[in-house]
């Protein structure tokens, strides 16, 4: 069996599914992509037995066949050759492959492809049509604050709500959560199901912009098609906590702020907070923000004041600074809302400029004011 490709297309279109390849899979074939020739069309396949990635490329070949080729060999010898046509010749019976270029001849062993796992099938339940930007911004917003936690699963990944209404995409680890959800985005039917935080993963580093996605869901399985790369994973089966009765609704002390003035004072500040709780206390008083921590074990201590429009008593708050800066690294407002009722009681992330078709909020639990620890 041979084929032609450009060296620099298969490149392309490897890299974009060589994230699912684990380091030390459970099933050694799992170290392979699976490619099939079929017609003139290369399809190679990437899988860890949850998640499997496949794309499709154009290629000049005189037969149909199919080979495991290991993935980081054939990645390392690609990403060092020029742009240039390449030819593979595969044996059949040994599966020997040999990858010819203009100057170069490369040799090396593959698999027999029968050993490689049959890509999981998912019979569909429900579609929904987006574009990748819907769902790169569903992405950015929610994937960052997933638990990595196995003891806890269902927090591992991200829950989406569909309705006729809405989509709404949640995320929580125990100490921040949030809600991202979509007025334009919809489905003929109610659902409910928990999309694994690799998948999505991979969806970010793979989805080019402002193309077409189409989503399809199973009972078991979630399916998403873009161009000529499809991604299948499959959905964890527990149930997500209550995150509706997490959220505070009464909220009367309200600060707006600039976001990168926020975050960068955060980050200034968390360099002499204590390294293991990255505690930082605000002190709140009208129009007026101070930002302080302390590390009693060094004898580091700093402090910054802002000016900010705060409506509500003075009061004292703290939270883990690295976490509250992360959730406003991941925002792209310029202004930000923090509506809180007391220092015991979760704090409400709000942006004050948004898409209009867009409703995201951020919950940040506060942790206690007693003592620097």
């Amino acid at each position: 069996m041979k084929f032609i490709v450009s060296s620099s297309v298969l490149l392309k279109n490897l890299q974009h599914i060589n994230g699912v390849v684990a380091t030390n899979p459970i099933v050694p074939i799992l170290e392979n992509f699976l490619f099939r020739i079929e017609d003139g069309t290369l399809t190679v396949t990437a899988s860890d037995l949850q998640t499997t990635m496949t794309t499709q490329i154009p290629v000049e070949a005189s037969e149909n066949g199919a080979i495991a080729i290991p993935a980081k060999l054939l990645l390392d010898t690609l990403r060092s050759l020029p742009e240039q046509p390449v030819t593979v010749n595969i044996d059949t019976d040994t599966f020997g492959t040999e990858i010819l270029t203009d100057n170069g001849r490369y040799k090396l062993s593959g698999e027999n492809p029968i050993d490689f796992p049959k890509l999981p099938t998912v019979t569909k339940t429900l579609s929904v049509d987006m574009t990748s930007d819907i769902l790169l911004s569903a992405i950015n917003n929610t994937v960052f604050a997933t638990s990595t936690d196995d003891l806890r699963p269902a927090m591992t990944g991200v829950y989406l709500q569909l309705s006729t209404d809405n989509a709404t995409f949640v995320a929580t680890d125990g100490h921040r959560l949030i809600r991202y959800r979509r007025t334009d985005l919809g489905s003929a039917a109610s659902a409910s199901l928990i999309v694994p935080r690799k998948a999505l993963q991979l969806l970010k580093a793979s989805l080019p912009e402002n193309v077409p996605v189409v989503a399809e869901f199973s009972q078991a399985n979630a399916s998403f098609t873009f161009g000529p790369t499809q991604l299948i994973c499959r959905l964890i089966d527990e149930r997500f906590p209550d995150y509706e009765n997490a959220i505070p609704t009464n909220n009367p002390n309200v600060m707006t702020i600039g976001r990168t003035d926020l975050l960068n004072s955060l980050k200034r500040i968390m360099i002499y907070a204590n390294r293991t709780t990255h505690q930082i206390r605000l002190s709140l008083k009208t129009n007026s923000l101070t930002i302080s921590a302390e590390d009693l074990d060094y004898s580091n201590e700093a402090n910054e004041k802002l000016l900010c429009d705060y409506d509500g008593e003075p009061m004292e708050i703290g939270f883990n600074a690295k976490l509250m800066s992360e959730v406003l690294s991941n925002l792209s407002a310029k202004m930000i809302s923090l509506e809180m009722s007391a220092p015991n009681r979760a704090g409400l992330l709000i942006p004050a400029d948004k898409e209009e078709n867009e409703d995201i909020l951020m919950l940040v639990m506060p942790v206690m004011l007693n003592t620097y620890a």
